[in-house]
């Protein structure tokens, strides 16, 4: 039996090439996407590894094996691969293993409207297709195979971000941008070309081994060329995408780190302004208290979910939101079809910030009330019996609330935690946030001495 469980995750496929996946598996994804999406035409794109070229050729002849016409648009960030579907209203594939090292690859895919596709969306179908053929052989090929064309899309792209913020009239400013050899590199010239911006470019060379540092702003360590590169530059502010270019992760004038969740409550309250002071934004619940309370002081009702880009998306979708943003930079916007992209909420900073007069760190303080442990991850040897630990330390205090609507949420009138199990790895991820200092270290300490125990 072909097994692919270890490839096919809740939200992508992502394993090491050609160790786990190759060209031959890519061309079965291709027929199988083909097949469950139903679709007559599709769109393709891949990221800047070394694999990525020939895994997304090798999906579009299995698609078109089948009859379906593949629009190829090449070199792409991942959210110019949903701005592809939602332009074409087509399904798409971005070829990429995001922030991973250079081994890995991986496929990102939507439906047309650039809609997820996650483990109940169609990726379960989809694998157990691939499982079945790669044991018993392709599908038959159609006698009229789809056509593979080729097509620009980084201009439209562009122009269609920048009619959605309007940044004619602001001032000049002095950006520095970390692409971190990623695709960054690759749509930040286009985006940027023309704007009042002094853009001090970092690691924009397309390296998909990634000489100088992982395309992962997530973890401290990728940012300090960018921190101290600000501060040497005296510039305005810096700006950091991963890998796939999907993700944008800010430090200020000082190069200090800007909370994402201090940018989910900026770009809040600029949408709700667009919107009329009316509207619903998506936080997940491991966001800062700073955000919902930015959404109601704006006009707006926020909708507490669980983490993740998949439930994000849903309720956006449910409820129609015209944004939500997540702890881990991930921003989604109604009017990019509810998909993510970190270049759209990085043109509303660089709008808010070029609007008025002050320097950043005064800007964000609005929107960064609290202070935060940040994600710390803790290797357990069983998720369940430390995590119910915890639930049983604090479960009957009184001026307590719990909730599970994600792993396990804690909060007092001055603190809450949230405590989760990892789907992949062996570990439980904490984040506390509290009034301040000291109680913040508090209980992060005491949840710690639980879980490590």
């Amino acid at each position: 039996m072909v097994d692919l469980t270890q490839i096919v995750k809740a939200y992508d496929v992502r394993g090491v090439v050609p160790d786990q996946w190759d060209e031959p598996l890519a061309e079965l994804f291709g027929a199988a996407f083909a097949r469950v999406t139903g679709a007559d035409a599709i769109v393709v794109g891949h990221d800047m590894r070394p694999s990525s070229p020939g895994l997304s050729r090798a999906f579009a002849r299995g698609a078109a094996a089948l009859g379906v016409a593949v629009t190829e648009i090449g070199l792409c960030s991942t959210d110019q691969l949903y701005f592809a579907s939602g332009d074409m209203d087509l399904p798409g594939a971005m070829f990429t293993a995001s922030h991973n090292p250079a081994q890995y690859n991986g496929i990102k895919m939507c439906r047309a409207g650039a809609a997820p596709i996650g483990q109940d969306t169609g990726l379960t179908e989809i694998r157990e297709l691939v499982e079945e053929w790669a044991e018993s052989g392709a599908p038959e090929a159609v006698a009229t195979p789809g056509e593979i064309n080729r097509r620009e899309t980084l201009s439209d792209y562009a122009a269609y971000l920048l009619d959605l913020v309007d940044l004619t009239s602001i001032r000049p400013l002095k950006v520095v941008v970390d692409a971190g050899n990623g695709m960054g590199g690759h749509t930040v010239p286009t985006v940027f070309e023309g704007l009042p911006l002094d853009v001090v470019p970092m690691y924009f060379e397309l390296d998909g081994t990634f000489p100088n540092h992982e395309a992962n702003p997530l973890d401290p360590a990728n940012i300090v060329d960018l921190q101290k590169r600000v501060r040497e530059e005296g510039a305005d502010l810096g700006l950091a995408f991963d890998g796939d270019a999907d993700r944008c992760f800010v430090v200020d004038e000082r190069g200090e780190p800007v909370s994402p969740s201090a940018i989910t409550a900026l770009v809040a309250a600029r949408e709700l302004a667009r919107a009329g002071g009316k509207g619903t934004i998506i936080h997940n619940l491991i966001t800062s208290w700073s955000v919902p309370e930015v959404v109601r002081e704006n006009g707006g009702t926020p909708v507490r979910t669980r983490v993740g880009h998949s439930f994000i998306k849903q309720e956006m979708a449910t409820t129609g939101a015209i944004f939500g943003g997540e702890h881990s930079a991930h921003y989604y916007f109604k009017d990019f079809w509810n998909a993510d992209t970190g270049m759209l909420a990085a043109l509303h900073v660089l709008a808010a910030l070029g609007g008025q007069q002050g320097t950043l760190s005064d800007l964000v303080a609005q929107y960064d009330r609290y202070t935060g442990s940040g994600e710390i991850n803790s290797t357990v040897a069983d998720q369940a019996d430390r995590a119910a630990a915890v639930k049983s330390a604090y479960e009957g205090v009184e001026g307590l609330t719990l909730d599970e609507l994600d792993g396990l949420t804690v909060a007092s009138t001055d603190w809450w935690f949230n405590l989760r199990a990892s789907n992949t790895e062996p570990l439980l991820r904490l984040n506390v946030e509290a009034r301040d200092a000291a109680t913040m270290e508090r209980v992060r300490d005491e949840v710690l001495a639980l879980v490590r125990a």
